[in-house]
């Protein structure tokens, strides 16, 4: 197993991509710590990946934009579990709006959840993994992360903020053994997506039922992603295979990105 008796937090992994992450590191042996805003999905999230025979799954509710409750989180992990090996930022919110309809309190949430929460987290999780000797940390940008898009400002704005924290990282954490990564899946249609689809159909001028189809259009390998094609980079990234891999803002997106 890649993975074996490793603890990993990860954070927005009631659903979606972080839920497909933390089932793949529970499959290869994990202790796996979820964490969301959503108490109910979390139970739920536990309890699916509590059928792949792993013991008992620490889940915790906290809001990665606030300091306080993200070193409750780390506190209760420790106090749990007694170290993190593995970080996976990957809590993050997006909305497809126009730049002149954004407002202010909409910009300052997303730049709070997506790359405040990331800063947080390494903030209070790095001190643990400097005195372990090492650890790894991969953190969710995306193809919005490398390439700016319409009605996209905020967003686009945290997860190319993603890549600069990771390289700055990487640079600073390389001689603690720490490995910061990051993973830039392009569209990949989990909920975050579903939610997002009547706008992304006003922006485009086109019926909601297109949605997938005109996505599809711009992809070279001519489909969606999967949350557990994503999953099975972030394993790779947590595993001791990468170990020589550090500071890299890695493609994910069918051939839609190419630098």
């Amino acid at each position: 197993m890649e993975l074996n008796g490793k603890v990993a937090l990860i954070t927005g992994s009631a659903r979606g991509i972080g839920k497909a992450i933390a089932l793949r590191f529970a499959q290869e042996g994990a202790r796996v710590v979820l964490n969301d805003i959503n108490n109910e999905n979390l139970k739920e999230a536990a309890r699916e990946i509590q059928k792949v025979g792993r013991e008992k799954v620490v889940y915790k509710k906290a809001d990665v934009s606030k300091s306080k409750e993200v070193e409750e989180l780390t506190q209760y992990v420790v106090e749990k579990l007694g170290a993190i090996d593995i970080l996976v930022n990957n809590a993050a919110i997006s909305r497809i709006i126009p730049f002149l309809d954004t407002s202010e309190r909409l910009w300052d949430r997303i730049m709070e959840v997506n790359l405040k929460g990331a800063f947080l987290c390494c903030k209070t999780v790095i001190p643990g993994m400097i005195k372990k000797g090492g650890g790894k940390i991969i953190n969710m940008s995306s193809q919005s992360g490398k390439r700016g898009s319409t009605w996209h400002a905020a967003y686009c704005v945290s997860k190319f903020g993603i890549i600069g924290l990771t390289q700055s990282l990487a640079l600073e954490l390389a001689p603690y053994k720490i490995n910061v990564n990051a993973v830039c899946p392009g569209v990949v249609f989990t909920p975050l997506w579903e939610e997002q689809a009547a706008n992304h159909a006003r922006r485009r001028g086109i019926d909601e039922k297109q949605v997938k189809e005109d996505l599809v259009k711009k992809i070279p390998l001519g489909r969606l992603g999967t949350p557990e094609e994503v999953a099975n980079l972030v394993l790779f990234l947590a595993s001791s295979r990468s170990d020589y891999m550090t500071g890299q803002a890695i493609n994910l997106s069918g051939g839609s990105v190419l630098y």
